[in-house]
């Protein structure tokens, strides 16, 4: 079993009570929700039933159609302080490799920290966020690779690295050593 499986049930269950809670908020079915987001019902039943591992993209996508941010959906809902999330919103296929959505701060509408860790061999790919969002990489330990398009791009330990995100990218750990980083997603 992943060592961080219950971190990732409880952030599962946290997802599925927001979104039940958001979308009666807004006075939506699943079905309007669907529609809306572009999600299909059946995976919105699964969401809210927490039975569903969901990707990075789909609840984007989600919190999106509620109106709201993404860390609303995947943050305790009986958190006592907002800007502090500090929940695992990614697991990889390889034990150990996880992100961890630490806080948020409001920007234009707002900026998410994460801490991520992949191990050797692991590969995040991304989808292309919207036009005006960026990215800031900061490694803290072993060595990042950073692909935007076809372009590779090499961030060590110590090293940051800034680029708009609005483009395929995806972040690879092409060493024999746990990539450590933090990345702040500026929207």
């Amino acid at each position: 079993m992943h060592k961080d499986s219950s971190q990732r049930t409880s952030v599962l269950q946290h997802v599925s009570q927001n979104v039940r809670r958001l979308r009666h908020a807004a006075d939506m079915s699943q079905t309007a929700l669907a529609e809306k987001s572009g999600v299909s019902r059946r995976m919105l039943v699964a969401i809210e039933a927490g039975e569903k591992n969901v990707s990075l993209t789909t609840l984007d996508r989600v919190a999106e159609a509620l109106d709201v941010a993404f860390s609303d959906l995947i943050q305790a809902p009986d958190a006592r302080d907002p800007s502090r999330i500090n929940e695992v919103a990614w697991a990889g296929v390889m034990p150990g490799s996880k992100a961890v959505l630490l806080s948020k701060a409001t920007a234009t509408r707002e900026v998410e920290q994460w801490e991520w860790c992949l191990q050797p061999g692991e590969v995040y790919p991304s989808q292309p966020d919207a036009d005006g969002w960026s990215e800031q990489i900061y490694v803290f330990e072993g060595c990042l690779t950073l692909m935007l398009g076809e372009q590779r791009q090499q961030i060590n330990k110590g090293e940051f690295f800034m680029f708009a995100s609005n483009q395929p990218h995806s972040y690879r750990n092409d060493g024999d050593v746990a990539a450590w980083f933090v990345r702040n997603v500026v929207i």
